[in-house]
């Protein structure tokens, strides 16, 4: 799972919006000039807005791969890197259960992750 949360990351940190609303942006200040920000608001280490954002991306990055990605490059990108409660595998051994080649598999996985990169930017 973490290494799915390291794509997303990676995606979203990459993506360029003019909406985008810093958390960090000041929200208010005291008579003596301190900013109050939204993330000064949020409680807990993983804050609630984190937990959202994830799970809206990786809804997102299934809904991505069901659309745009061949059967082959999902089971590929799904393995490698451990999606749905699989461990991540080497392309090694995903090349040796699929019946294909190592560079195949590295081939599929780098054209299918660049898919993915230009629906999330």
């Amino acid at each position: 799972m973490s290494i799915a949360n390291e794509i997303l990351m990676h995606f979203r940190n990459n993506k360029k919006s003019s909406l985008d609303l810093s958390i960090n942006e000041p929200i208010e200040s005291d008579k003596n000039g301190n900013v109050l920000t939204l993330m000064d608001t949020i409680a807990t280490e993983t804050s609630i807005a984190d937990q959202i954002d994830l799970k809206i991306n990786i809804e997102k990055l299934h809904k991505y791969m069901a659309q745009y990605l061949s059967p082959r490059e999902r089971i590929i990108i799904t393995l490698r890197y451990g999606l749905d409660g699989h461990e991540p595998m080497p392309q090694r051994l995903v090349a040796n259960k699929l019946g294909i080649s190592r560079s195949y598999v590295s081939r599929i996985e780098k054209k299918a992750l660049c898919i993915l990169k230009k629906i999330f930017v």
